[in-house]
Parts: structure tokens; sequence; C-alpha cells
């Protein structure tokens, strides 16, 4: 299963030198666009649900660069738990047991210019100051770059 899971610049670099992003039961996002959905548009709308809850765990890290981070990963059906559905198209669920380094398919974060806005969103769950703000992609391989960049 495909799944987007939020995170930080610090929480990637820990994952990058542990090899693996800890956690008994890690929050994530999933497309789940039904029958007649675009499934495109669900992974889309699941990537942001995941950067939404980036912005909350900024809040609870003040020392963090103010950039949305969120990875994908493809985790197999028997360790991601169903919770809730989120939004149309979009379940939350549980990765149980940590996310292995070898299962990231990608990195989804905020270009460093976003860093104002970031922190405003981060800030005022009612401000829509990242809204305008689109993630960009990177790939596995250009993580520690980004890190130390940051």
């Amino acid at each position: 299963m495909y799944v987007f899971l939020p995170s930080t610049v610090p929480a990637l670099a820990a994952l990058l030198d542990a090899g693996r992003l800890e956690g008994e039961a890690l929050t994530a996002f999933t497309a789940d666009q039904g029958p007649d959905g675009d499934a495109e548009e669900a992974e889309y709308d699941a990537m942001y649900a995941a950067a939404e809850a980036s912005l909350r765990l900024l809040t609870e890290d003040p020392e963090a660069p103010r950039r949305r981070v969120v990875l994908a990963a493809e985790m197999p059906d028997h360790i991601v738990e169903h919770e809730a559905s989120h939004a149309d198209g979009v379940a939350r669920v549980k990765v149980l047991g940590g996310v292995p380094y070898k299962k990231l398919k990608s990195a989804h974060v905020d270009d460093a210019d976003a860093a104002p806005d970031i922190a405003e969103a981060a800030a005022d769950p009612a401000s829509e100051a990242a809204e305008d703000h689109e993630l960009m992609w990177f790939a596995v391989q250009e993580l520690r770059y980004l890190v130390e960049g940051a």
C-alpha cells in the first residue's frame, strides 16, 4: 500500500541516520478513491493531508526548519491498519512497526523560500498561508543532500 507520512527535516535526518522511521504506530494517509474516483487525484489529496499533519509536527518542534516534509513509502498491506476516513478520497491509516529506508519511494518538501508562510501556518492552524505552496518532489537518493542543505 502506498502511504504518505508526515515528517519534519530533523525526523528525516534521524531516519537517514537510523535507516528507518521509528514508531510502533505511525500516522499516515493513503488514497481511498473508491471505484469511481480518480486515483491520481486521491494520491495528491492524501499527500496534502500528510502535509497538513506535518504542520502540526512543526508546531511541536519549534527548532525544526519551517518546511513541510511528506515521505512516500510502499508498505506491505498487512502492516497498514485503516483508522478512519480523513476526507473524500483519503484515509488515515497507521503503519505498524516503523518504516525501513528501503520502503521509501520519494519525499515531498516545501521550497526553503516558503519558510515564512509555513511558519505562519504552523503557528496558526486557521491560516491559509501554506496553501499557495506546492511541495517539491525529491528522489530517495537526494534526501541526504536535502537534510544537509536545510
